[in-house]
């Protein structure tokens, strides 16, 4: 689909679900506009964590809003379109803005805020183009038969979030980058443990298929919510993989500065309690999805603001 000075995300059946904001504006909004709109769009979304938390540096701020905003679009135009073919016309659009971002002339307002981010923090092009191909796969990927092809999903829709942390916070070296990888990875591993059934709702199965039949679980069991014993032993199996991966990236927040490494180290606790709730309710996370009570969460902040001061 060509982009063109009139172009619109289409508001027909089907496409109902998209928030009329996502639309590309015939003219761009003002640097204070887009700004305020990706600002908006990333306080008014449901997370386990707030995008920015006040550990981190006001400088950063509108940064991270820049990106998430990014990030936030580009994941919804793979999830709540309902027509996978239209999902991927979308996405080519995207991508022709995010290009446009680059050369210089974008409209749309995320990518306006979006130019400012990329120029002052030199961030390259290829992790927000990896995270396209990620929800590009979404559309025609559904099952993932070992856990190296979900490593490989991974490496497109996870890793690159951490990466571009990263260069917004001004660390670009393969060492960083490497453990991010890690501990964004461990985070992605976390959430589709906590969101089987959520996915199964759209047909996807993010746990390896060969974990499934080493354990004896079916995809009836699943889509019928049965919690055989195959099936804790199996998230019992996928908890201690992520946990494994967690503790690889958690070196990076020792070579971070404070304030920012008392960030990263935030999420990567919050992933490890996402876990750690799977395995308060014995692993179902077919009878209801495993989430983080606001006690836990402010417990979290504390220990944080705690390791602020000290």
């Amino acid at each position: 689909m060509a982009a063109s000075n009139s172009t619109r995300f289409p508001t027909a059946s089907g496409w109902s679900a998209l928030p009329a904001e996502y639309a590309i504006p015939a003219k761009p909004p003002s640097l204070a506009e887009a700004q305020a709109y990706c600002k908006r769009l990333a306080t008014s979304h449901y997370e386990n964590f707030s995008v920015v938390t006040w550990f981190l540096p006001a400088r950063l701020h509108q940064h991270f809003y820049n990106v998430y905003a990014y990030c936030r679009i580009s994941d919804d135009l793979g999830d709540e379109v309902g027509d996978s073919q239209q999902s991927l016309l979308l996405m080519d659009e995207w991508e022709s803005e995010l290009n446009a971002c680059y050369a210089g002339n974008p409209r749309h307002p995320v990518f306006v805020a979006l130019r400012e981010t990329v120029q002052k923090c030199e961030i390259p092009k290829e992790p927000f183009v990896n995270l396209l191909t990620a929800f590009r796969q979404d559309q025609v990927v559904t099952r993932y038969q070992t856990f190296e092809d979900v490593r490989g999903y991974c490496r497109n829709s996870a890793d690159p979030v951490g990466r571009l942390v990263l260069y917004v916070c001004g660390y670009r070296d393969a060492d960083r980058q490497r453990l991010s990888d890690y501990t964004c990875t461990a985070l992605q591993l976390a959430n589709f443990w906590q969101d089987v059934t959520v996915d199964y709702a759209k047909n996807r199965i993010y746990l390896p298929l060969e974990d499934l039949r080493a354990f004896g679980v079916t995809e009836e069991q699943i889509s019928q919510r049965r919690c055989t014993p195959g099936f804790i032993d199996l998230m019992k199996f996928e908890v201690q993989r992520a946990r494994e991966w967690f503790e690889r990236g958690l070196p990076l927040a020792a070579m971070l500065e404070k304030e920012l490494a008392i960030d990263i180290e935030l999420f990567s606790r919050g992933g490890q309690e996402i876990l750690n709730a799977i395995e308060a309710q014995g692993y179902d996370v077919l009878r209801s999805r495993p989430a983080l009570s606001r006690r836990r969460k402010f417990l979290l902040l504390a220990r944080a603001a705690v390791r602020r001061f000290v």
